[in-house]
């Protein structure tokens, strides 16, 4: 798949004219000491997730229409803290600061397409919350696992036809000849710093992604509990209130978790140019590695039929 996107960008793996990733700007000193919390966040990440996808996948009672959007929400987890951690360890520990422009802008594609994906799935979770919530007598017949299906492949389609523009928008820029990059994977906005032309389009097509993608989104989640709560406060009873607010609790988090961290590293990546640059590029890799290891242990904890199987399994091995 990569050398089939290396074909369509119109590159080869043995492109001489590639870039160098330095880091952590001002930290290099420190690369090795800041590759712990890295790797043990991403590992974390990777168990935490791994153990949900194995849990439901062995369990047929977990069958179901919400452990099928965790699933989804832990493999767009995986791929999004994988597609770039990995680089970011090579960096720290083994100093190899060199990428392809193939390799570059094919990470740049697959990391906003995860994101995208990511962002879709919290919607879908959204609104299944709101179905079963508002109209639970229909929640079987409404969300089947079919129409999870389908709502999974629709978020992965928007989510590739969006940012597919984005390598090709930076394809198009004419490169320095210092190609040096300051952050430990190839994001959009960083790549296109390195170029000597103008990237007036490629910081107005990033702002456009941030606010139809990632703002529709957010819409669409406020909106969802906007009509949950109106829900509830028609409940008389308080029990019920918070049976029902409980059920929320966990995506709540995830949702805040996720989208408090991605709007602050575009926000910032784009405004902040009196803020230090170790600073972006920390709070960069925070929003590829906080929520891949802490959406397993929210939903781990929060979720007890979840909660119960994986204790299980763990008792087992």
């Amino acid at each position: 798949m990569i050398n089939h996107l290396m074909a369509v960008f119109n590159l080869t793996p043995s492109d001489p004219s590639g870039f160098i990733l330095i880091g952590i700007p001002g930290l290099e000193a420190a690369h090795l000491w800041i590759s712990i919390p890295f790797s043990m966040f991403y590992i974390i990440g990777l168990m935490g997730n791994f153990m949900i996808l194995f849990v439901v996948g062995k369990e047929q009672t977990l069958h179901k229409p919400m452990y099928l959007l965790l699933c989804m929400l832990a493999v767009t987890d995986i791929g999004m803290s994988t597609s770039a951690v990995p680089n970011a360890l090579c960096i720290f520990w083994f100093n190899l600061k060199g990428m392809t422009v193939g390799g570059c802008l094919t990470q740049t594609f697959f990391l906003h397409t995860v994101y995208t994906m990511h962002s879709a799935v919290l919607v879908t979770m959204a609104f299944d919350r709101y179905v079963a919530i508002c109209n639970p007598l229909r929640y079987a017949t409404i969300l089947t696992n079919t129409c999870i299906a389908n709502l999974g492949l629709v978020g992965l389609i928007r989510a590739v036809l969006f940012i597919l523009p984005m390598p090709l928008l930076l394809r198009r820029l004419p490169f320095c000849a210092n190609r040096i990059i300051a952050h430990t994977y190839c994001d959009h906005i960083a790549v296109a710093k390195t170029s000597c032309g103008d990237i007036t389009v490629n910081r107005m097509y990033g702002l456009v992604l941030v606010f139809s993608v990632i703002g529709l989104d957010l819409a669409l989640i406020v909106l969802s509990y906007g009509l949950i709560i109106r829900a509830v406060l028609r409940i008389s009873s308080k029990k019920a209130h918070q049976k029902a607010l409980n059920t929320c609790t966990a995506h709540i988090c995830v949702m805040l978790i996720s989208y408090t961290s991605v709007l602050l590293t575009t926000l910032i990546h784009r405004f902040g140019e009196g803020i230090a640059p170790h600073v972006h590029i920390i709070l960069a890799n925070l929003y590829v590695l906080l929520p891949p290891m802490l959406n397993p242990i929210i939903y781990g904890v929060r979720i007890k039929e979840l909660r119960d199987k994986v204790g299980k399994y763990t008792c087992r091995i």
